[in-house]
């Protein structure tokens, strides 16, 4: 592969990889869960706080292995090479995809916004409507399947974009550099608008209240919330810390993606240096903005509406229309016409999410090939371009067979508890590197250790606790598909030995 990738392109695919739909959406469900403005905030401070100490370790892992595929390599090399299949399998098979297919589809969706003809109910060929069955904690199918403009549209950016990666990664590059400003900077007037000039008086006072006492109702120690068991199971009351755990479901999805940066090791200039610096900028940017929005959401929108009100102000945070609460800040800042403002906004947000997905994601399995753990042409690169095609076109018609299944989110609430316990792996193999390779090259140590990783293991494996608990849609359908993967993993590592033996 050719280091293309400097510094800021390396940082731009950390923080665009980040920066999708989610910070526009999730803090309507944050509210209506948590139900305290502190609270609402505290989310994304623990989000945060796990966020850029999972960036401190990974950028030890990355300056010590700088090498394509990244997380799988860091699992293979730390807990063996199962664990680092397990990790490729779950993200080609969903992670990687899933979110891609999901980004692309949200574009067409807010395209919708400028052609309403580009909609999710505009159906070409509609194939079937899968009822929902409930199978213990999961609740498969409600979904339908064929296509629509929508995810038509979704289904061409997916390949207009592997189409374009393949030639190769200073392009891809360029692209994601254009995109992620753009978005940056869209962030950043969102930010600058709800905290100054468009602050609503009406929202503050309820939402701040004299000497910040609304802010901080509900949040105390003794305070209790009620959360719903699984799906249609009992309402149960739980305190802070458990709260705080449930509402991760959304903050952490939305600052997911962040570790793409190590699947394109192999091509980063000086990558011992730049990719710990990128993790850390990267991180550190997009957990700091986040943090600014939903202030700035708490001073547009009150906490509490009417669901059925009239105007996003008396709907309010927790029942912005169908979640979309930037819309629903900037409808209160520029009246009618902040919906188009948003939807401008969301669209180059995804289509630069998307194409830092897609960029990275082959990466993975182009590593997995050249272990024989996946198809061997994935692990050949192009000739002209010393970029994974291959990896790129089966990744991208993998993405598109998930759009037309409608089955992209639903795969994806399976799986948000899989991707932090492959956190939780990666961070401790951390620990184990120490031990098993002790004179190894560490040009960056992760700062903190061993404090933060192991801080960032306790608090994680309590989130994992808590949804295992509380939300079992989100954990056990999530493990079965990593499961799945084991017998798969048998068949891959059995070829070699099957070819020599020949």
């Amino acid at each position: 592969m050719v280091q293309t990738l400097g510094l800021f392109s390396s940082t731009a695919l950390v923080a665009g990889s980040m920066i999708g739909s989610g910070i526009f959406l999730v803090d309507a469900d944050i509210a209506r869960t948590a139900n305290s403005p502190a609270l609402v905030l505290g989310a994304w401070v623990v989000t945060g706080l796990l966020t850029v100490i999972g960036a401190l370790s990974y950028g030890e892992l990355a300056a010590m292995m700088p090498k394509a595929g990244g997380q799988y390599v860091y699992l293979r090399e730390s807990l063996g090479p199962l664990w680092g299949f397990l990790y490729g399998w779950t993200l080609f098979l969903v992670i990687q995809t899933g979110t891609i297919a999901a980004v692309c589809v949200a574009f067409g969706k807010f395209l919708g916004v400028f052609f309403p003809a580009i909609s999710t109910t505009h159906w070409l060929w509609h194939i079937a409507h899968v009822p929902p069955v409930t199978v213990g904690p999961m609740v498969l199918g409600n979904m339908d399947i064929g296509v629509n403009t929508a995810n038509l549209t979704g289904i061409v950016i997916v390949f207009f974009l592997a189409f374009v990666n393949m030639f190769g990664v200073k392009l891809g590059s360029m692209i994601q550099n254009v995109f992620t400003s753009a978005k940056a900077l869209s962030l950043a007037a969102l930010v600058l608008l709800t905290l100054t000039v468009g602050r609503n008086a009406t929202a503050m006072a309820a939402n701040f209240g004299n000497s910040w006492t609304e802010f901080w109702k509900n949040s105390g120690w003794s305070s209790l919330h009620p959360v719903q068991v699984g799906i249609g199971g009992p309402i149960v009351f739980v305190n802070l810390l458990v709260v705080l755990a449930v509402v991760q479901v959304g903050s952490l999805f939305s600052s997911d993606a962040w570790n793409n940066i190590t699947f394109t090791a192999g091509e980063v200039k000086n990558p011992r240096r730049n990719i710990p610096l990128s993790l850390i900028m990267g991180t550190g940017f997009v957990v700091t903005m986040y943090f600014l929005a939903t202030l700035g959401y708490l001073m547009v929108l009150p906490m509490h509406g009417d669901p059925h009100g009239a105007t996003a102000l008396a709907r309010g945070l927790q029942f912005a229309s169908e979640d979309r609460v930037g819309t629903a800040a900037l409808e209160v800042v520029f009246h009618s016409g902040g919906a188009y403002l948003m939807a401008a906004a969301i669209l180059v947000s995804t289509f630069g999410c998307a194409n830092g997905l897609s960029l990275a994601g082959a990466r993975v399995y182009y590593a997995m090939s050249q272990d024989g753990l996946f198809f061997k042409s994935v692990g050949k690169l192009s000739e002209k371009y010393k970029t994974p095609s291959a990896g790129l076109f089966v990744q991208a018609c993998w993405t598109a067979l998930l759009c037309v299944s409608g089955s992209y989110s639903q795969l994806l609430d399976y799986i948000i508890f899989a991707v932090l316990v492959f956190y939780i792996l990666t961070i401790l193999g951390l620990f184990v590197l120490r031990v098993k390779q002790p004179g190894a090259s560490r040009p960056y140590k992760a700062l903190g250790y061993p404090v933060l990783p192991a801080l960032y293991i306790v608090m994680a494996s309590w989130i994992c606790i808590v949804l295992l608990r509380y939300k079992p849609q989100y954990t056990w359908p999530g493990l079965v598909l990593v499961l799945l993967g084991i017998p798969v993993y048998l068949f891959w590592s059995r070829r070699p030995a099957l070819r020599t033996q020949e």
